[in-house]
């Protein structure tokens, strides 16, 4: 009798664990400031970067009662190409959101890095920024990030160093970076995701020329984009690549453009399925209507 107690109450605990709900649309004011909640701390940190030889300039989001006596997983979440490591505080309110997650008890603590991903001396995003040599320096921040920016935060801050503890995802050529690098360092990543990613994704063949390995070490691989996006077309050939070789993975399409409404959402819901066990009735596609 003991032992089917002991059962019982384990299949239920395990149920509670993998069962959650997906959330189909963010919830009303999600990204607005909520008053008597407590609220996470955006640091301004400094870099020293031997890729570009030079000091770079980043935002580090510390979660609520974020303490210096436990560890905590990362997100790396990058901008686009007309922005810098101020867009997405200047457009989509992340730390608003986040706050907001986790006085709902909707998402574990992590730690987010907001970086400049145009790694090159000059990281302004002034002029022409279609220019050749700035649309290179986007490429060049698969290095910085990897030998710089993230070892300095793993000595700096309480981050965890492993694979399932590190995720990446961005907004627009920042969307294409993550699954770039993501995909491409599955030694680094386990946790991709990608909002209205840009002309910069690789071909799916060369995004992921293993797909059994991705399958395999993945936890969530996630794209979105607006359906009315004039880059649509990139984050489903994608999601055409990835279902014609059975690798798991979530796709959303929602009304909306190449904006940050759909980049807000994206965060709202991929930031959930982060650093836990995501049951497997999640993955699929999902196509938003108003």
């Amino acid at each position: 009798m003991k032992y089917f107690l002991f059962s019982l109450l384990s299949l239920l605990l395990c149920n509670c664990i993998y069962a959650q709900d997906f959330e189909i649309q963010p919830t009303a004011n999600f990204d607005q400031v909520r008053t008597g909640i407590p609220k996470g701390k955006i640091d301004t940190i400094q870099y020293a970067s031997k890729t570009v030889d030079t000091v770079r300039r980043a935002f580090v989001y510390l979660p609520p009662g974020y303490s210096e006596t436990r560890k905590y997983p990362v997100l790396y979440l990058l901008h686009g190409i007309g922005g810098d490591e101020e867009e997405w505080l200047r457009g989509g309110r992340p730390h608003v959101i986040l706050d907001n997650l986790y006085a709902d008890g909707k998402i574990e603590p992590m730690i987010v890095v907001l970086p400049n991903g145009r790694a090159m001396k000059d990281d302004r995003a002034a002029g022409n920024v279609m220019a050749p040599d700035k649309v290179e320096a986007f490429a060049t921040f698969e290095k910085d990030l990897l030998n710089d920016l993230i070892p300095f935060m793993e000595e700096n801050y309480q981050a965890k160093k492993d694979r399932e503890s590190r995720a990446i995802a961005g907004l627009s050529m920042g969307g294409g970076q993550s699954l770039n690098f993501g995909l491409g360092n599955l030694d680094t990543f386990a946790w991709v995701g990608s909002f209205s990613a840009a002309p910069n994704t690789k071909a799916p063949d060369e995004l992921i020329p293993d797909p059994e390995a991705v399958g395999d070490l993945i936890k969530v691989l996630w794209l979105s984009c607006g359906d009315g996006d004039r880059l649509l077309r990139f984050s489903e050939r994608t999601h055409e690549y990835l279902d014609q070789h059975n690798i798991p993975h979530i796709y959303y399409i929602e009304p909306g453009g190449h904006d940050f409404k759909v980049w807000k959402s994206g965060l709202y819901l991929f930031s959930q399925l982060l650093f836990k066990p995501v049951a497997p009735s999640v993955f699929g596609s999902y196509e938003v209507s108003n």
